[in-house]
């Protein structure tokens, strides 16, 4: 059995950045940048109309309450672009601004003398100063042509994506999605959640979970079975999986130490390569990796739900986040809300909500129910919380690491 430090260590030790390829920026969404990213024009793409109202020309000086103007014109969203000569011209929210203009008046801050027989704005009276430049868009304000909009390295989100597809970007590089085999393991599971029970019978939970939270990670799911404690359909499981060509496989059940726990056996008898098996930490402890013989990465978790998210959580997102090229997680450290006590020796992880007090200051809360077999407060939780295994106890207010349900999403903040 080893420490945390050396199972990470070696679970990551040689794995690499996953090839690139081009996307729709659409498609990105989710992905991580292999390169950085310059805009090729600017934004807004010209001068525009911040305001619904009259465009006009206030020159240095500016214009003063009460000035007439003829309207000559109106100008919309979309509209090409027109000369002012004197006067003022109608416009409204993101028209061009006409040449020769240099301030927008709100139509909130016009008098209407006279309109026309169509009803529209034929002269008006200014209620209040217009100095020059007010209530304009800059071409470039926002971006300028040529700027870096996202470094290398950059997780996509939806304000990314929307940045890239407003600069005219509709393709960019980005990392291979991970691919990743996800087998359950267990005669007594049922993946119909409708399905009657028989005696000794439960419902397999931890397939969707880990399928959602995969995904959630930046993860492809590319195989997704169930095998009965059986080791010839494992491997048969096995040799789909790679088929399907896999980066990892990842199993929950059939690592531990009983008679059924066959996953040991098989793995050795298909020359995989074992990185470790058991780690002090709980739950989770008989967590198991290995390499199978053609290279593809092998992660077997317990299968109780605490251990299985336990283990997602804090082997198999690291060893995603290598894989899409991100930099190790550097976990915040916030105060916990109560005294914390452990009686084994070693690292923990603990279903933890993280939550503001009434002053505004920000608490953690390690929640009751931490056995393994316990799905009820994965619910209520929003975070977990580390205590390493040379901590014996906590005071309140005391420092710990802390971790968000998945290595892409922060801590939440919940009052």
């Amino acid at each position: 059995m080893i420490d945390y430090d050396e199972a990470l260590r070696l679970l990551l030790a040689g794995v690499d950045p996953l090839p690139a390829g081009q996307v729709s920026t659409h498609d990105a969404i989710g992905r991580v940048l292999v390169a950085d990213v310059a805009s090729g024009e600017s934004l807004p793409p010209f001068d525009n109309s911040a305001m619904d109202g009259f465009a006009l020309a206030a020159g240095v000086d500016g214009l003063g309450p009460g000035t007439e103007l003829d309207v000559v014109g109106e100008r919309a969203a979309g509209d090409s672009y027109l000369r002012l000569d004197g006067g003022a011209i109608e416009i409204m929210t993101g028209a061009p601004m006409p040449a020769g203009a240099d301030a927008i008046v709100p139509v909130e801050q016009v008098e209407i003398l006279a309109r026309d027989a169509a009803g529209r704005p034929a002269r008006i009276r200014l209620a209040a100063a217009v100095r020059p430049g007010q209530h304009l868009r800059r071409a470039g304000e926002d971006v300028r042509a040529g700027e870096v909009l996202l470094a290398q390295g950059r997780l996509l989100r939806e304000a990314e994506a929307t940045l890239l597809m407003a600069t005219g970007i509709a393709r960019v590089a980005v990392r291979r999605r991970p691919r990743v085999a996800l087998v359950t393991t267990g005669r007594e599971l049922v993946d119909d959640p409708s399905a009657s029970l028989a005696p000794g019978h439960i419902r397999n939970s931890n397939a969707p979970f880990l399928a959602a939270r995969l995904v959630a990670a930046g993860a492809d799911v590319v195989l997704r079975e169930t095998v009965a404690d059986d080791a010839t359909a494992f491997r048969a499981t096995l040799a789909r999986a790679q088929t399907a060509r896999a980066d990892l496989v990842l199993t929950t059940g059939a690592v531990s130490m009983g008679r059924y726990d066959f996953i040991p056996a098989v793995l050795e008898a298909q020359a995989a390569t074992l990185l470790f098996h058991k780690v002090r930490i709980r739950p989770g402890k008989p967590i198991l990796a290995a390499r199978l013989a053609d290279g593809t990465r092998f992660v077997g978790l317990p299968g109780n739900p605490a251990s299985t998210a336990v283990g997602l959580r804090f082997f198999v997102e690291p060893m995603l986040r290598a894989m899409l090229g991100l930099p190790r997680e550097r976990l915040p450290r916030l105060p916990l809300a109560q005294p914390y006590a452990k009686r084994v020796p070693l690292r923990m992880h603990l279903k933890a909500r993280v939550a503001l007090d009434a002053e505004g200051g920000v608490r953690v809360h390690v929640l009751g129910g931490q056995e393994s077999f316990r799905i009820r407060p994965l619910v209520d939780a929003n975070a977990w919380v580390v205590v390493p295994a040379d901590v014996d106890a906590l005071d309140a207010g005391a420092l710990v690491e802390v971790a968000g349900r998945g290595h892409l999403e922060p801590v939440p903040l919940e009052a």
